[in-house]
């Protein structure tokens, strides 16, 4: 852990699952309207010409990002490019609830990666945050009643988000690590810009596969360009901005339990637009994982 989880370092870890939570209603709404992995590369074509005028600076030739453009690159394949399509990948085969309750296993991976990567220690608190952690996630899953998740079958889908989750873990630590220039580091346009342009390219590519298999699908209309636009600014700029910045301060480790909130905003944000009221087991659900971000973020 970096430095003690401050009030304005939870809201930032808080405001990221939110808006990813947000992606996955918006993307939803849409999906009928554009296939996944153009959906992908057209809201990160949009995120770099929004973030371009703040940013332009570090894609000159003598920007300090080209003497370190591998780990950047290492960056962009991981957080930008493998991560988000592994993710629809897994959707085409399976479930929703399989894709989040393979992904609740975060804050596990997030724990074994930093020890076997970066010689991170677990403590008896990490341990317990995950397991209430997950408890929570399952609670939400189940609807209240964890039987339902006796009922659940494992399909390839199921792999492509555990090692997508495995990324993501990898990702975020790659970011706790401040090897890079200070003059990146310290500008959080730049420093996103300088993953964007290289993720660009591995999006482009599997928007390309996609293309060229048959699979491509869009259809211009106003509802998709407001959906775009939404993601563009909050999942993707935002929320990377807001990620990036807690896990700079409170350490992977910690952060990785906040991950875990996406499924319990899902389910609300689901519940608002569909008009219903949010059930008991959402607020059990939502106890339990803010538990294990309490229990594994004390000292």
């Amino acid at each position: 852990m970096t430095s003690p989880l401050t009030l304005g370092t939870a809201a930032m870890l808080t405001a990221a699952p939110l808006l990813w939570a947000g992606n996955a209603i918006v993307g939803r709404m849409v999906h009928d309207l554009i296939s996944p992995f153009t959906l992908n590369f057209l809201r990160w074509v949009l995120a770099f010409a929004l973030l371009l005028p703040w940013s332009w600076s570090v894609l000159r030739r003598g920007s300090a990002l080209w003497p370190h453009w591998r780990r950047y690159a290492l960056l962009g394949l991981v957080g930008i490019g493998c991560y988000n399509a592994l993710l629809y990948l897994a959707l085409q085969t399976s479930s929703p609830i399989n894709v989040t309750l393979v992904g609740s296993s975060m804050p596990v991976w997030m724990l074994v990666i930093g020890r076997l990567c970066f010689g991170a220690r677990i403590s008896l608190r990490q341990m317990l945050g995950a397991a209430l952690s997950v408890l929570g996630v399952a609670v939400v899953l189940s609807r209240g009643d964890l039987r339902q998740l006796l009922s659940l079958q494992l399909v390839p889908g199921d792999l492509f988000v555990l090692l997508a989750t495995i990324l993501w873990s990898l990702y975020s630590w790659m970011l706790a690590d401040t090897r890079e220039p200070t003059s990146i580091r310290g500008d959080w346009a730049g420093f996103l810009m300088a993953q964007l342009v290289f993720g660009l390219g591995w999006s482009a590519l599997f928007a390309s596969g996609e293309l060229a298999l048959g699979h491509m699908n869009l259809q211009l209309s106003l509802p998709l360009a407001g959906a775009l636009l939404f993601i563009a600014l909050g999942p993707a700029i935002l929320a990377y901005r807001f990620w990036g910045v807690g896990v700079s301060r409170a350490g992977p480790a910690v952060a990785g339990f906040f991950a875990n909130l996406i499924p319990v905003f899902t389910a609300i944000l689901s519940t608002l637009v569909l008009a219903e009221l949010p059930h008991v087991y959402h607020g059990v659900a939502f106890l339990l994982i803010v538990g294990g971000i309490v229990v594994s973020s004390r000292r």
